[in-house]
């Protein structure tokens, strides 16, 4: 892992060397950057063979005694590539110059999907603004269309939730952070993907397997990081607009400016609204409901030699209506569904210029989420209240081959919900204690071993161990394990929204505990080249296995029944990716994905049966391919998926359930799906692009169970909901970056 100091936010600072004498060597350590050279802040500078050495202060430069054994002075940063130099009696002031690793893997696979950070010793795909632009990408749950490892769907065929599958498993299990604050959380889990629009992000890193425990104990599948404009973004205005062939319009506005040569200021805007009823298949259900949100961040920055600051809040609103169409009248089942959220967050840092290595930040983060939702005549009213700090710390052990962070956080959840009669509440308060240890053997190893411990008031004390490990078998082939323990408390009726949109009667049957995982996986990255071009091979395997897991389960018709996991519940993921430009800026990838996810059922009714889980493909195929223009002035990019067969509950009619080990099983078809953009770029910073998504045009024709009496004990919106619920779409839009 390449050592970057603390919220990589350390200003130049210059100290003045004592006079060089004979028995010392001085000089400075770099890399160029559009053919200008910039300092290497806390590389090493080593005698060869020795432990002696020292590390450049924050203006790149270095001053080291002689070393009497040898003359060869090694000089290192993670992530470029060293260089050993033979030094001279006397010895005038050296200028090295290092040629970074990362820099040149972007420029092989610039234009491509996505791209495997080589450094980071997780494995993790970096999702760029130039990515995302190659589809509407409206907000994050539409922000992975050409991303192989993350699969999104409606939940159901009335409320418009989104979820995503990762490793096999529902988002919940993700760790969603943004700006390195958990975001996508709690009673946010139902429509949180919908509330971080697309056009303000500048990037997402999307790791496999157990994360960082810097970042906390609730990574179990892996870690997603979405990375915001910032206050001192080189670009100052983005102005987006969007309108699609179902109604739906958006509007967005990202503004920053300077002011003053150490505050600086950004402004965030988000509207969108659909009002516009479709029902493609007529069954009297809107396809999709319509709603209005409207989202804001306003924020600040402050940055000096030796203190930064950013804060900010950021305000949503947004309504939904869902259900039959209005021509039903007063006797229309509805879904309504208001959210109303309220976030302040800070972060602080401590910089030490004369130890670029080393820094103290702070991050608090508070929330006030309210959420009001009525599912026909059945009202839904949640309420969360969070506190979230993390105080790190980091520094080296004698060099930047040697690096550690340690520090304490506090996570504090007040939920109150009720559904129907059922009333939950419960307010957990966690303080914890962390450190992770990460030594780098240049160009060949990296090791991050850490643990945290974390005392839960309603659960006890937890140990959260992660092991990462990256090995270079040579420049162009990496090979990445990783194990690590996850835990969560769920929420029940948040994260199964979907399946209350329904006559079922819900059964919390027992107290639920926490939800416990272990994470294995291994994967091997290569960079080759195939027919004289530039190609990529990405092989990973990953397994999660619970010590205890939330069961839902849909098996018994007209009931919803949650209860703690008897029995054995795991999932296997393997996935191969190939990214090839078999010409100038022309760029192919194709992935193969397979799911082996299993969980025993039945426990609380005297029966286990390990069935594969509902709603999860076994295999999933992705192609996408791009195009474009030189200076981008046109660009063309089009994925074409294929979803295999995936397990649904057995419903038809008559059918009485009796017993979990005689229970047949039904699956949905397999299906394909296509989306397609092309954008046009002017000199003048706009740029207008057309695109259309599931232009193959299958849906799902049926989704809704009884929907021709929906108050009726048969009805069910969640629980066969497999496929696309609309047909063909096709939007347009612009964008506007003002050329400076």
């Amino acid at each position: 892992m390449r050592f970057i100091p603390l919220w990589m936010l350390l200003i130049g600072y210059t100290p003045v060397f004592a006079q060089s004498d004979s028995t010392s060597i001085q000089g400075t350590v770099g890399e160029l950057v559009n053919n200008k050279r910039v300092p290497l802040v806390g590389a090493t500078v080593l005698w060869a063979g020795t432990p002696t050495g020292t590390v450049t202060d924050s203006a790149g430069r270095f001053q080291l005694q002689r070393e009497g054994a040898t003359n060869q002075l090694v000089v290192s940063y993670v992530g470029y590539q060293s260089d050993t130099i033979s030094v001279t009696n006397p010895a005038p002031p050296l200028t090295v110059t290092l040629r970074s690793e990362r820099t040149l893997q972007e420029v092989t696979v610039s234009g491509t999907p996505g791209q495997i950070d080589r450094i980071n010793p997780i494995q993790t795909e970096y999702i760029s603004q130039r990515t995302l632009a190659k589809a509407a990408c409206c907000n994050l749950s539409e922000s992975f269309e050409t991303n192989a490892s993350v699969s999104v769907s409606y939940s159901d065929a009335v409320t418009g939730a989104k979820q995503i599958q990762f490793l096999g498993l529902g988002g919940q299990y993700v760790q969603t952070n943004v700006e390195n604050i958990p975001t996508v959380r709690g009673l946010a889990t139902t429509f949180g993907l919908n509330y971080i629009p697309g056009t303000w992000i500048t990037g997402i890193d999307v790791g496999k397997g157990a994360g960082s425990v810097v970042n906390g104990y609730e990574s179990m599948s892996g870690q997603m990081n979405v990375e915001l404009q910032k206050p001192d973004d080189k670009q100052k205005l983005f102005l987006n607009g969007y309108a699609n062939s179902f109604g739906r319009l958006e509007g967005n506005a990202n503004w920053s400016t300077s002011l003053s040569p150490k505050w600086s200021m950004g402004v965030l805007g988000h509207v969108s609204t659909l009002r516009n009823e479709i029902d493609q298949n007529g069954d009297g259900f809107r396809d999709l409901p319509l709603y209005t949100q409207v989202n804001a961040i306003n924020r600040y920055k402050y940055s000096s030699e030796r203190f930064m600051a950013q804060f900010g809040v950021k305000a949503l609103y947004e309504d939904r209506d869902g259900g039959q169409l209005s021509s039903f009248g007063s006797s229309r089942y509805a879904f309504l569904n208001t959210t109303k959220r309220l976030e302040f967050f800070s972060k602080t840092a401590k910089l030490y210029p004369e130890k670029p290595y080393k820094g103290l930040g702070l991050i608090i983060n508070g929330v006030h989420h309210e959420q009001n939702a009525q599912f026909g005549f059945v009202p839904y009213n949640g309420q969360q209240q969070t506190l979230y700090a993390n105080l790190i710390y980091q520094s080296i052990i004698g060099n930047t081959n040697h690096s550690f962070k340690a520090g304490l956080s506090y996570l504090l959840d007040d939920y109150q919900e009720q559904y129907r009669a059922t009333q939950t509440a419960r307010t957990e308060s966690v303080p914890g204690a962390f450190a992770e240890y990460t030594y780098v053997y240049p160009e060949k190893l990296t090791i991050v071993a850490g643990g945290r411990v974390d005392v839960h008031n309603l659960y006890g004390t937890q140990f959260t161990p992660r092991l990462h490990l990256k090995y270079n078998l040579s420049q162009n082939v990496a090979l990445r394990a990783s194990a690590g323990r996850g835990f969560r408390v769920p929420n029940p009726f948040a994260e199964n929204f979907g399946y209350l949109v329904s006559s079922r009667a819900v059964f919390l049957m027992e107290p639920l505990r926490p939800e416990v995982s272990w994470n294995y996986g291994v994967s091997l990255t290569n960079d080759f080249t195939l027919f004289t071009k530039k190609a990529s091979l990405v092989l990973d395997y990953h397994r999660t296995d619970f010590q205890n897991q939330l069961i839902v389960d849909l098996e018994h018709p007209q009931e919803l029944h949650f209860y703690n996991l008897r029995g054995a519940s795991f999932a296997n993921s393997f996935q191969a990716e190939l990214n090839v430009q078999p010409a100038r800026r022309f760029d192919v990838k194709a992935a193969y994905r397979l799911f082996d996810v299993r969980q025993s059922m039945g426990g609380p009714f005297g029966e286990e049966r390990l069935l594969p889980k509902m709603m999860v493909s076994r295999d999933r195929v992705l192609l996408n391919v791009g195009y474009a223009l030189p200076f981008d002035k046109w660009k063309f990019d089009a994925t074409l998926q294929w979803n295999g067969p995936r397990r649904i509950p057995y419903l038809q009619e008559g059918y009485v359930h009796t017993s979990y080990q005689n229970m047949p099983l039904a699956f949905a078809p397999s299906f394909y799906n296509l989306n397609a953009q092309v954008s046009r770029a002017f000199r003048s910073g706009w740029e207008v692009y057309l695109g259309g998504e599931n232009l193959t045009g299958f849906r799902q024709t049926n989704p809704i169970v009884a929907a021709n009496d929906p108050y009726s004990a048969s009805f069910d919106a969640g629980a066969r909901v497999w496929g696309p619920i609309t047909g063909q779409m096709v939007y347009v839009g612009f964008r506007f970056k003002p050329q400076y």
